[in-house]
């Protein structure tokens, strides 16, 4: 099996080789980057391109560990017992499974995503170091292991919003995911407006790449936001020079698309006053 990109994904030459090398490895592939750089789409691309089924686990600031192997469901048992249900008698009614377990009996090989692992507790990945590394894990309630019949390929997503630990990381194979390039953004930018005019897209592009640059920005806009914006552009029927730089006017055609939060729009407000003021 490996991974080329696809027609709808534009995978640069090293996160081709950092994801085949995960497969080879069969270990888990950590991606890093800036939120809107593709790392939750890729796990989605990477499955379509093999030809596996995908099951995706979206981590917040509450999941636990536990939750991706299986929940006990103990209040639900001592309820039906009061009543006098009959399926309390099995305690295998109570469980459910996680995704872990549902890759883990799946049929066949998938693809499991483990998304924005950093926005759990410190300790979440480190409950998962064994589970991933032998791919089997133990359910006390009913005595059984469950172990992986087919090893699933598994993509860990992280926006680097805290360090993760050295144990979880040296059982992964690592890629920080750059912001694309100007060629690589136009491959990116066909492949969602095959259409655009390159005077259009010339003159976009050169206006996203200095507010991206531009010195004290709070966050960057990333590749979703500038397609968003590129979208609006096309939609409102915009032509070049409306998108041309102007010093009084410093905030872009539809900054609402780029800037997302109040400080960088008075920022650039700022830097207009400024401008105005020589």
């Amino acid at each position: 099996m490996k991974f080329h990109g696809t027609a709808n994904y534009v995978a640069t030459e090293d996160l081709t080789v950092a994801v085949n090398a995960a497969v080879t490895l069969e270990r888990p592939l950590l991606v890093k980057g800036e939120p809107g750089t593709g790392k939750t789409e890729l796990a989605r691309q990477v499955a379509g391109a093999l030809g596996l089924p995908l099951i995706e686990w979206h981590v917040k600031s509450t999941t636990k560990a536990q939750q991706g192997l299986y929940e006990y469901d103990a209040v639900s048992r001592l309820r039906d017992s009061q009543l006098g249900d009959e399926r309390v008698h099995d305690v295998r009614n109570y469980i459910r499974k996680g995704k872990l377990w549902q890759a883990f009996e799946a049929g066949g090989k998938v693809v499991l995503l483990i998304d924005e692992i950093d926005k759990a507790d410190i300790e979440f990945p480190n409950d998962l170091l064994q589970e991933l590394d032998r791919m089997e894990f133990h359910v006390y309630e009913t005595g059984e292991t469950i172990r992986a019949r087919h090893r699933p390929v598994v993509i860990i997503t992280s926006n680097n919003e805290k360090e993760l630990p050295d144990a979880f990381l040296r059982r992964c194979f690592f890629h920080y995911i750059r912001f694309p390039e100007a060629e690589t953004l136009r491959r990116i930018v066909a492949v969602h407006f095959p259409q655009i005019k390159e005077r259009l897209l010339a003159e976009a592009l050169t206006r996203f790449y200095e507010i991206r640059e531009t010195p004290g920005l709070k966050k960057k806009p990333s590749t979703s936001e500038v397609l968003d914006w590129l979208k609006l552009i096309l939609a409102e029927d915009l032509a070049p020079e409306d998108l041309t730089r102007d010093p009084r006017h410093l905030l872009p055609k539809l900054h609402g698309a780029l800037l997302k939060n109040e400080q960088d729009v008075a920022l650039f407000e700022r830097l207009a006053f400024m401008a105005r003021a020589r």
